[in-house]
């Protein structure tokens, strides 16, 4: 049989296998002692499951550098009905992966877009206030958020709401900024992460917890095929064009800054990779 007949075959086979997959209901997994005052790494993350989607280097920082992850829950979604049911889920997926987890306002913040921060200035400061207030009582050493350009209307939202959160802080308030993607890629990601089989099955396991989205839709399934087209994009787009793509099977990119001096800054030239066996901590010196 011509190989990639077969594996394309597989590919497929697997696909529509894994839809009759348990959601939810698994062990919590392994994670390693954290220390009270180990740093902290701040998930914004728009909707209940972006924290694993994107959430790669965040669980490697985790189990390498023993940093205490904590997602933020920007929102409970947009359907009013299912926002308890939503958070539900989030409590049982972050418990699984090992994540912390920081809620917003009961239910959620709403109407985090665009649209709501030009023509509703009170609301939007309000929402702006919450997560300043959370940025100032972790003091976090690295934040992930949503790029500006992710094309959903809440993921773009929430990268203005917390760049605005940050440029209420002091001047003297530091971080790096990861930005993220998922609907939308970033033009100019630097930094491309390995996500080992193992770390990838941990956060899709995860991710089934959100049984309500991925029974609506198998996004879940879907998960290994964009960290695989991350690897062929990343090679290009943050190691320069026409340069090779690292020798990873998955990987999650990222744009990666320091805010300091009450701006973005940029911490170095052309991209970087950060390969399994490498400890992700040392990104962040």
């Amino acid at each position: 049989m011509n190989p990639y007949q077969q594996m394309v075959s597989e590919y497929a086979r697997l696909a529509k296998e894994g839809k009759a997959y348990p959601l939810g209901g698994f062990a919590p997994l392994p994670r390693p002692a954290i220390a009270k005052d180990a740093p902290k790494v701040l998930i914004f993350s728009p909707h209940p499951d972006d924290e694993v989607i994107i959430g790669g280097l965040a669980l490697r920082l985790m189990r390498e550098a023993k940093w205490n992850v904590i997602n933020v829950a920007v929102t409970q979604g947009r359907i009013k009905q299912r926002q308890p049911e939503r958070l539900a889920e989030l409590e049982a997926c972050c418990n699984c992966i090992g994540f912390g987890l920081q809620t917003t306002v009961p239910n959620g913040l709403e109407r985090i877009t665009v649209n709501t921060r030009d023509d509703e200035p009170g609301h939007w400061a309000q929402a702006v206030d919450v997560i300043a207030k959370i940025l100032a009582q972790h003091k976090p050493r690295v934040i992930l958020f949503p790029h500006d350009n992710d094309w959903n209307s809440s993921h773009i939202g929430t990268h203005y709401l917390v760049m605005d959160a940050l440029k209420s802080l002091p001047a003297e308030f530091t971080c790096y900024a990861a930005e993220t993607e998922f609907w939308g890629a970033m033009a100019t990601p630097n930094l491309i992460v390995e996500i080992s089989p193992e770390e990838l099955g941990d956060l899709i396991t995860a991710l089934t917890f959100h049984a309500g989205e991925v029974k609506r839709n198998p996004y879940h399934l879907s998960l290994p095929a964009w960290m695989q087209d991350n690897v062929r994009r990343g090679g290009e787009v943050a190691g320069g064009q026409g340069a090779a793509p690292p020798d990873f099977a998955f990987a999650t990119l990222y744009r990666l800054r320091k805010w300091e001096n009450g701006k973005l800054e940029k911490m170095y030239d052309g991209g970087r990779q950060l390969p399994s066996g490498a400890n992700a901590g040392d990104l962040f010196p």
